[in-house]
């Protein structure tokens, strides 16, 4: 069957990787940039490294840095806003998904009329955002490199995903330099939404042989890099090895899906403002279960790719194994069990799980779920 398959157009991969990005904005023949990033990134540092880099380039930039960990309407309005008033004809996000997220919807609204919520869906805009350079700080969104974005509508409460062709970045740029200070509580969140998105974009209905082979190259990178680089934030080969191993599964889930993990997660961001992976973190093992049944023999070849002798094993094993790696490394990067300390509240579960039914990520799930069945995973993970 046809496919359409989308790339950012240029990659810069590896430590040291922001000082080719002068180059590359050269080839794009623009004037000025907005600086989508935030507070924090300002603060430790990270965003004068790239600003050094810039400034002895002589390119000219402002900066918009209100942006919220989970990216609201109203920041991408205040973006665009700044967008204007700045008169900048091209971005560039510094930071995980957050800024990413929001430097794709200022992009998109500059060129596309209207609001955000407009486009909320699946490819609704006409007109190919201004050229966006997304450098990623931390290893877990990829969303420098993928065609989805996700932005929290206050006024309902609600993570809108939104993916759309014209959203990809121009330049994606993964600088492990740049994450060497990432806390470990951050880098072990982010770390399980990549190794998240691998697993779901793995078994998703949408997997192709093609996607299949960035999806389980993540899974073998991230499992193999994930602890050390939560153990030592110093450790340039594991934080590297996050780099590669997020970026590598973005190509794979921005072009063959994801499925209820995420559409369960999104809802407890734009409902309690929760970290999104450690969301996903905490549901992916349930999930798994779930889909178990629906999975063929990938949950061999994920254990197998997870360090797992699955030698001996019969499948139905096999897949309690896999599901049982996944659960140990999630618990020795901290990451919490259950939503017993996040707040979630048993009351929101059936508002919660309708709104999943209708997420963008539910119709990839490899086992269709009823509204029912989203109740009944919520409520085991209490």
């Amino acid at each position: 069957m046809p496919q359409a398959l989308y790339f950012p157009t240029t990659v810069l991969m590896g430590a040291g990787a922001i000082q080719l990005i002068p180059n590359e904005i050269s080839k794009i023949n623009k004037r000025k940039a907005l600086i989508v990033t935030d507070e924090v990134l300002i603060k430790i540092g990270v965003v004068q490294k790239v600003l050094d880099v810039l400034d002895a380039a002589a390119i000219d930039y402002t900066i918009f840095s209100d942006v919220k960990p989970n990216p609201t309407v109203k920041n991408v309005n205040d973006g665009y806003a700044a967008l204007k008033e700045g008169q900048c004809d091209f971005l560039i996000s510094i930071g995980g998904g957050s800024p990413q997220d929001t430097g794709k919807g200022v992009a998109i609204l500059a060129t596309n009329p209207g609001n955000i919520e407009d486009y909320e869906g699946v490819n609704k805009t006409k007109n190919k955002s201004l050229p966006l350079i997304a450098i990623n700080t931390t290893a877990g969104t990829a969303s420098e490199a993928t065609i989805n974005y996700v932005i929290t509508d206050e006024a309902r409460k609600v993570k809108m995903v939104i993916v759309d062709s014209n959203s990809i970045a121009t330049v994606a740029v993964n600088d492990a330099d740049l994450m060497v200070n990432m806390p470990a509580q951050l880098t072990a969140a982010t770390g399980m939404d990549a190794l998240t998105h691998a697993i779901e974009g793995y078994i998703t209905a949408g997997a192709t042989p093609f996607t299949d082979l960035f999806n389980l190259e993540a899974i073998k990178v991230i499992a193999a890099s994930l602890k050390d680089a939560v153990d030592n934030g110093s450790n340039i080969e594991a934080r590297e090895g996050m780099a590669y191993g997020q970026f590598v599964t973005g190509m794979g889930f921005s072009n063959g899906g994801l499925g209820i993990v995420h559409s369960m997660a999104h809802q407890l961001g734009g409902f309690y403002d929760l970290p999104h992976g450690v969301c996903n973190a905490i549901l992916l093992p349930y999930v798994m279960a779930f889909n178990a049944s629906e999975s063929g023999t990938k949950f061999r070849t994920i254990a197998e790719a997870m360090g797992v002798d699955t030698t001996g094993m019969d499948l139905e094993t096999a897949k309690v194994a896999c599901i049982g790696a996944v659960k140990a490394l999630s618990q020795s990067v901290g990451i919490p069990a259950d939503f017993k300390a996040l707040g979630v509240k048993k009351e929101d579960i059936e508002t919660l799980a309708g709104l999943a039914m209708v997420d963008a990520c539910t119709p990839g799930n490899p086992r269709v779920p009823s509204k029912e069945d989203l109740i009944d995973l919520y409520s085991k993970v209490f």
